[in-house]
């Protein structure tokens, strides 16, 4: 497990070439899907969007050294599965995405104490739910139940095939009643 403690900040651009290191041996080590290439392509995407949300672009440091890199953005849900996200940016739910650990700390508890931490500055800022795609036995664990609970249905990819892969979580009980729609990722070209 962790010795030391976890802390988070805003990611600044003196981070960028750190973030990128971590980023394709965390992925290159820890999936089998990417080798991290298209995951730097998305946060480009991501940062250079009217969907970067600054101040929720974290960095997780342990002992001063940068283990983690997490980010949330504005996520409008489609109305269609067909997507469309008009004009307007959904200001009431946040995507998580990516999230990386960086490979000498897998399985010590960093992801899930940076999400945790994350999380509570999501609420802060105000916002609903957080959508997510990923491993559903890690993101359980913090707090993320299958999206269709709550009516927001993926279109593409793993999900369709393992629904349980598409997530969301309220930043507080009943938050996200009400909102509903479908996580069509057309807005970004790497996702």
């Amino acid at each position: 497990m962790i010795n030391g403690k976890i802390t988070i900040r805003p990611e600044e651009h003196k981070d960028y070439k750190s973030i990128v290191a971590l980023i394709l041996r965390s992925f290159r080590e820890g999936t089998d899907y990417s080798d991290g290439t298209d995951i730097i392509a998305l946060v480009g995407e991501i940062r250079d969007s009217r969907y970067y949300i600054p101040e929720l672009s974290f960095v997780a440091e342990l002992d001063g050294k940068v283990v983690g890199h997490f980010l949330f953005s504005h996520f409008p849900l489609s109305a269609t599965e067909k997507g469309g996200h008009g004009e307007g940016i959904d200001s009431e739910i946040v995507m998580l995405a990516p999230v990386s650990v960086h490979a000498d700390h897998f399985r010590q508890g960093v992801g899930s104490t940076m999400l945790k931490l994350g999380i509570e500055r999501v609420k802060e800022a105000g916002y609903k739910g957080i959508t997510v795609e990923g491993n559903y036995k890690f993101y359980n664990k913090v707090g993320f139940k299958t999206s269709s609970e709550f009516g927001i249905f993926p279109t593409s990819g793993y999900p369709m095939t393992e629904p349980r892969c598409m997530m969301c979580r309220e930043t507080y009980p009943g938050s996200l009643d009400g909102i509903h729609g479908y996580v069509v990722y057309d807005m970004y070209f790497n996702a």
